[in-house]
C-alpha cells in the first residue's frame, strides 16, 4: 500500500516556474513507478510525466516535453515535478500517481495508487 500527498501548487504567471512534490508513505517506493498526471475543468485526466523505480528512465506527454522535468529522492520516499516556462494551458489539478512497476508508463489505468491533487494556476 502506497499513500501520496501532493504539495506546491499554486499560481503563478505565465512564463513562470513551480515545483510539485509528492511524499509518498509506505515501504514499497522504491519498487514503484511514479507519475504525474493533470486534469483540467471539463477534461480527461492526462498524462504529464513517469519515472522508473530506479530513476533512469522517464517519459513525457507531448504538451510538457522540454518544459517539465519529473525526479525522484528514494531516500526520501518523494517525486518532484519541476515546471518552466508555464503556460495558462497547464493550469490543472495535479495528480501523483504510482504502481509497482518497471516503466514510466503513460497509461493511466496502471497506475494503482493517486494523491488527492494540488491545484495549478497559470495566470497570461
Amino acid at each position: 500500500q502506497v499513500q501520496l500527498v501532493e504539495s506546491g501548487g499554486g499560481l503563478v504567471q505565465a512564463g513562470g516556474s513551480l515545483g510539485l512534490s509528492c511524499a509518498a508513505s509506505g515501504r514499497t517506493f522504491s519498487s514503484c513507478t511514479m507519475g504525474w498526471f493533470r486534469q483540467a475543468p471539463g477534461k480527461e485526466r492526462e498524462f504529464v510525466a513517469a519515472i522508473s523505480r530506479s530513476g533512469s528512465m522517464t517519459a513525457y506527454g507531448d504538451s510538457v516535453k522540454g518544459r517539465f522535468t519529473i525526479s525522484r529522492d528514494n531516500a526520501k520516499n518523494t517525486v518532484y515535478l519541476q515546471m518552466n516556462s508555464l503556460k495558462p494551458e497547464d493550469t490543472a489539478v495535479y495528480y501523483c500517481a504510482a504502481f509497482e512497476g518497471l516503466l514510466p508508463l503513460s497509461r493511466r489505468s496502471a497506475y494503482k495508487y493517486w494523491g488527492q491533487g494540488t491545484q495549478v494556476t497559470v495566470s497570461s
